[in-house]
């Protein structure tokens, strides 16, 4: 029976509070991600605006909206790789699922081992949740 609630241990919080921070941020990356996709709908909008109003851009400017989409994208890879590293360092064990509190009854977390993506023969450890 105790077993049933070992996820309600305060020592996991910090293990929680970091997959929270996790889940945000692939879901702030995926917003972006979707934002870039639909850079090209944004371009021509304001391309028809402009010609609408026949407004010319001061000298020397340019549209820096794509180049601040891709730096917010860089900068929430970054943070999301980083929470990444800081879950697997806390996780008590590799390859198993452990249950965490997320709010709403018990969640999982694990880190497991899978084949680099590069082809390379090394390999790395991918983090899942389950909610």
């Amino acid at each position: 029976m105790a077993s049933n609630i070992d996820y309600l241990n305060p020592d996991l919080r910090p293990l929680e509070e970091k997959v929270e921070a996790y889940l945000a941020a692939e879901r702030d990356l995926r917003m972006l991600t979707i934002a870039d996709r639909n850079e090209a709908t944004h371009d021509a909008e304001v391309a028809a605006a402009a010609q609408e109003f026949e407004q010319r851009p001061p000298t020397g400017s340019f549209d820096q909206h794509a180049d601040e989409l891709n730096l917010r994208r860089q900068d929430a890879q970054d943070a999301l790789d980083a929470l990444r590293q800081d879950i697997i360092g806390l996780l008590p064990t590799r390859d198993e699922w452990v249950k965490v509190n997320l709010g709403y009854g018990p969640s999982r977390v694990g880190a497991w081992r899978v084949p680099n993506p590069d082809g390379s023969g090394a390999e790395h450890y991918e983090v899942r949740v389950v909610q």
